[in-house]
């Protein structure tokens, strides 16, 4: 009975107003608000980090992101930024998400590393994208300039170093490397 109080319209339609008064529109679509509503559990949490960080979609408690202007992902990857730990440091880079892009906790996205020479400066940042359906394993790091192409599975403490642009694989290790190619799904 309580889940279909959930689920009906007039309570949708009022968490989306609520949730208006302090995300964009934009961060408040996709399956997470559509079919699962957790999307609004999330965004109801986060209201104090919305405040005090000003990063428009919902962030879990534990979630650095460095730069809020450099990334860009689809609605259908908003877990990404529930999962604890999660360190996105773009700096000098951008980090593009696609679509159903799961991250588990304590994964970093690293664009900018320190200058070996001098410390105190970075290098410039190279861009990080993870394609569609791709899913990053606990503890893993992904390094500068990586691109994951679709369906990309990273094992859990992977470190990547390089990109895997064509996708389709499980990848791990340190430097990840692939360790088995998936099939592509058939049309």
């Amino acid at each position: 009975m309580l889940k279909k109080l959930l689920y009906s319209r007039p309570i949708t339609a009022a968490l989306h107003l609520f949730c208006r008064l302090f995300y964009p529109k934009r961060y408040l679509t996709g399956r997470y608000f559509t079919e699962k509503r957790a999307g609004y559990l999330w965004a109801i949490r986060s209201i104090p980090r919305r405040i005090a960080t000003g990063i428009p979609w919902p962030i879990g408690k534990t979630t650095v992101i460095n730069n809020k202007n450099r990334i860009t992902f689809h609605p259908d990857s908003l877990p990404v930024f529930q999962s604890p730990g999660c360190y996105f440091q773009n700096i000098d880079g951008e980090i593009r998400l696609g679509r159903n892009v799961h991250i588990a906790p304590n994964v970093g996205l690293i664009t900018t590393n320190h200058n070996l020479y001098d410390l105190n400066k970075h290098d410039p940042g190279k861009d990080i994208t993870i394609g569609d359906d791709c899913w990053i394993g606990m503890n893993s790091v992904i390094l500068p300039g990586v691109t994951l192409g679709p369906h990309t599975i990273v094992g859990a403490g992977a470190v990547v170093t390089k990109s895997f642009p064509e996708g389709h694989c499980v990848i791990g290790g340190v430097p990840a490397v692939v360790l088995r190619r998936l099939d592509p799904p058939s049309a």
